[in-house]
């Protein structure tokens, strides 16, 4: 987990976001088919392998709200991520935003009303960039893809107004993106995802292949302009500095499975599953010297093959009999939700 703060301020939330719920995912599940071919199974012999990349995964997220999922590498953010914008479909389960399916069955005229407003930013922009095209294309292509301005005078004052939004020249457009630098790349990258005047969109680690000098930057910027679009974000993130600044809500997974969620303050300043309070306890604070510390012990299992019951129950120290064997249902701790046998009536509490 990376723990690098940026140098520069990050503003917080200021704005309490509305009580509608835009977006919903309601039993999210992919599984992957990491098999041999049918030909080699039966040469070399064994049998069919699957890995479950995202287990039943639950949450809402309300207008005008950033709600971030953290978690190690190989937990699952990034593939909710792509489920959640269309990229990837999901093996059972369903996202639904603004009252539609994204995986459902709908009219190709509704598919393109929905998917209009819904904009990914990705983690790296050197790679998210067509390095043939020139920025003008590249900004202008959803306007094109969603025939919002016909005209092309109209599409080239459009994308240079996105350019100024988003803290560059009007004239920017004409260069190519090698002539930039990452965290101007990026910003190239948040103008293309405005060009569709989305309400959704995802953030997949948008900063986290940019220099620490530059991160703070265009964090601000996005929260510049959820306040000022009122867009609502799905914030994917490593990096519990960045988040406790970022977002309002939090979602901690663990191989594929939601362990807790909760408000971001209370969440970071009273965590209720032993995974967060571990991850937490793992970044560097200076007012915490000197006091005791619970490290993460182990590494993360194998996905393929993990833990049956709680997933975490091996590094868990608070583990039970019965840890190993039942997976945990959702336990409300107050504002927050974990899924851990500790809150089960009966059991006590984790402090």
């Amino acid at each position: 987990m990376s723990v690098h703060a940026p140098t520069t301020a990050v503003q917080t939330p200021t704005k309490s976001p509305s009580g509608e719920t835009l977006v919903e995912v309601s039993g999210l599940r992919r599984v992957f088919d990491l098999s041999k071919p049918w030909l080699n199974r039966m040469i070399e012999g064994g049998g069919r392998v699957s890995l479950t990349a995202v287990d039943g995964v639950d949450f809402a997220i309300r207008r005008g709200e950033t709600y971030a999922l953290v978690g190690e590498s190989g937990s699952g953010k990034s593939t909710i991520a792509k489920m959640a914008v269309g990229l990837l479909p999901p093996s059972a389960g369903s996202v639904t935003i603004g009252g539609t399916d994204v995986w459902g069955e709908q009219s190709a005229d509704a598919q393109r009303r929905m998917r209009r407003k819904i904009q990914m930013i990705f983690q790296d922009p050197f790679a998210s960039l067509n390095p043939r095209w020139r920025v003008q294309a590249i900004i202008e292509e959803p306007i094109k893809a969603f025939n919002l301005l016909p005209d092309a005078k109209d599409r080239t004052a459009r994308v240079g107004e996105l350019l100024t939004l988003v803290g560059l020249d009007a004239r920017d457009g004409q260069k190519f993106p090698h002539e930039f630098s990452g965290g101007q790349r990026q910003r190239i990258a948040i103008a293309r995802a405005l060009a569709s005047d989305p309400t959704f969109i995802v953030c997949d680690e948008p900063t986290s292949a940019l220099d620490v000098s530059v991160q703070a930057q265009v964090l601000n910027l996005l929260r510049d302009l959820q306040e000022r679009f009122g867009l609502t974000y799905l914030f994917i993130s490593h990096n519990l500095a960045v988040v406790r600044h970022v977002a309002t809500r939090v979602g901690v997974l663990y191989l594929g499975r939601l362990v807790e969620e909760a408000p971001a303050r209370e969440l970071f300043a009273e965590p209720k599953h032993p995974y967060t309070k571990m991850l937490l306890d793992a970044v560097p604070d200076i007012e915490m010297e000197g006091k005791d510390r619970q490290a993460i012990a182990g590494e993360i299992p194998n996905p393929v093959n993990p833990p049956p019951g709680c997933h975490f129950h091996p590094r868990c120290p608070f583990i039970m009999p019965h840890c190993s064997t039942d997976i945990p249902p959702p336990h409300a701790v107050g504002n927050a939700v974990a899924r851990c046998h500790l809150f089960a009536e009966g059991a006590g509490t984790n402090d």
